[in-house]
């Protein structure tokens, strides 16, 4: 194993990332789920969303903590989570009336380790 690269593996110890651009190109299919994951982000609600669940105390929150911080309705706040649900990026589960969301670490560390650049390489000058 090259010094660059670090495998992330789920629970069950099945790989979960891919390698970093800079290392060679993604496939098609990787191409296709990552697109989803971030085409999820690039909302700013849904963005929020999952910092609001990421930062909130345990690690998961009620969706009754969510809808306050935003102004847009309820039923807008449950699209923008099951869109995020669907791209793999928070898990949810009901208790009782309402229902729990917490963010799934494996998909924040592919999404991160795809941009990942070797540590050695020189910085790109911005104009």
């Amino acid at each position: 194993m090259s010094k660059w690269e670090l495998p992330l593996v789920e629970r069950d110890g099945t790989a979960v990332c891919c390698s970093p651009m800079v290392r060679e190109p993604l496939d098609e299919t990787s191409a296709v789920d990552l697109a989803r994951m971030f085409k999820a982000l690039s909302d700013p609600v849904r963005l929020r969303l999952l910092s609001l669940i990421a930062s909130h105390e345990g690690g998961e929150a009620c969706v009754c903590d969510l809808t306050g911080p935003f102004d847009v309705s309820q039923p807008t706040i449950s699209h923008h989570l099951k869109v995020l649900r669907d791209a793999g990026l928070v898990g949810s589960e009901r208790r009782g009336t309402w229902v729990y969301y917490w963010v799934l670490p494996a998909a924040l560390a592919r999404l991160s380790s795809l941009l990942r650049t070797p540590a050695d390489a020189a910085p790109v000058e911005t104009p």
